[in-house]
């Protein structure tokens, strides 16, 4: 049987590249790729991703070449993220702790989260978070996505995040003990040295109504230094690696396999395919 992957993805903006990189590795080996958002909008392609030559401000260097500003543009042009799994739908919010019934309304909801598991964790053979800025809005702190993503660590399956989205696995934590899910683990991300200063952008943006407003915004820094949160999250006995002036920064550290930017999608794929088909466990420290 084919092996199957669950994305999940920004509907703020993904980074081409970083969908596309494991995305052409992995159904070319034959895999089938299912596509989940928050709440089953179409993900856009952030639009510097689709422009070949665009120079990216942080490194100093172009980032997107003409096969990727190509193929994310093919990707975002046709309907194969048209009808992705609305994410909402599928599991709801914890109760609120000073809610009515709040006891027999949690054991409820971990009846239900099991039942989640059950048709989005079960069936899968790992979870594929692609980055860029858009998973800082509605992915990140997305309590729906971190009751997901602990259903891959509570079956033990590869759980693998770029760029961004390595933020997600800092915060997805059991809500009895609240201990990060990578303490202990090695981890990499965006250094500090590679974060924008201004000017982050998000595509597709949303209003209040929930309706899309069609448009694109520019704001400040990120929302947080990804670096630091990793390091806080991954504790003493784990690591964080920025990989400063190295062009990779790809780390296994079987559940998790993290890359840092654009330049590490490709090989996220190939990873994942070693992972699932010949059980490497650790790379890249």
């Amino acid at each position: 049987m084919a092996k199957r992957i669950l994305v999940v993805l920004s509907e703020w903006g993904y980074w081409g590249e970083e969908l596309i990189g494991p995305l052409d590795v992995l159904t070319k080996a034959g895999y089938q790729l299912d596509f989940m958002t928050s709440f089953g909008r179409k993900p856009p392609a952030l639009p510097p991703s689709m422009e070949e030559g665009y120079l990216d401000p942080p490194l100093n260097k172009v980032v997107t070449d003409a096969h990727y500003a190509k193929r994310t543009t093919e990707v975002h042009e046709s309907n194969l993220l048209d009808n992705p799994i609305n994410l909402s739908e599928k599991i709801s919010l914890m109760p609120y702790f000073n809610g009515l019934n709040f006891g027999l309304e949690l054991a409820a909801f971990h009846e239900r989260r099991e039942e989640f598991w059950k048709e989005f964790v079960d069936p899968y053979d790992a979870l594929l978070l692609p980055g860029g800025s858009g998973p800082m809005a509605d992915m990140v702190n997305n309590e729906r996505l971190h009751n997901l993503i602990l259903g891959y660590v509570d079956r033990d399956k590869l759980i693998a995040a770029e760029c961004y989205c390595v933020t997600c696995l800092a915060f997805a934590r059991d809500w009895t003990d609240r201990k990060s899910i990578i303490w202990g683990k090695h981890v990499t991300g965006h250094a500090r040295e590679y974060d924008y200063k201004e000017n982050t952008g998000f595509a597709q943006m949303y209003g209040f109504d929930g309706e899309p407003m069609n448009t694109t915004a520019n704001f400040g820094p990120p929302f947080y230094p990804l670096e630091y949160i990793l390091r806080d999250a991954t504790g003493p006995h784990g690591k964080y690696h920025g990989g400063v002036g190295k062009n990779l920064s790809t780390i296994l550290d079987y559940p998790f396999l993290t890359g840092r930017s654009t330049q590490d999608s490709a090989l996220v794929g190939d990873l994942v395919r070693k992972v699932l088909e010949d059980g490497l466990r650790r790379y890249g420290w």
